[in-house]
């Protein structure tokens, strides 16, 4: 009986390693991947989370200062392009198919 050479194949999911006798198409060895620790350094964690909060915070600020002064750009938008109206009776009217006749 002869041996072929096992087909080492990485899985594209998971990152582990295969090794597939393809004779007898079957799996042989299954090798999973070394992975680090999520979190290596507790206090560093810790402080970053801690650091989280006043992000949220300043993003929340912003946002809510944005949101307070919409209507006024709104309006001042609206203001515009109503006098860009009044000048330009054309303004924004786009030509219509029938106009080219």
């Amino acid at each position: 009986m002869t041996f072929m050479a096992l087909i080492e194949v990485k899985c594209p999911c998971c990152d582990s390693t295969l090794k597939i006798d393809p004779q007898l198409q079957a799996v042989i060895s299954h090798a999973e991947p070394v992975n680090a620790p999520l979190i290596e350094d507790l206090a560093s964690a810790v402080a970053k989370l801690k650091g989280e909060a006043g992000r949220r915070e300043d993003a929340f600020q912003k946002s809510f200062q944005n949101e307070k002064k919409s209507k006024d750009v709104l309006n001042r938008k609206f203001d515009e392009l109503f006098e860009q109206a009044k000048a330009d009776p054309n303004f924004g009217k786009k030509p219509r198919d029938i106009d080219f006749d």
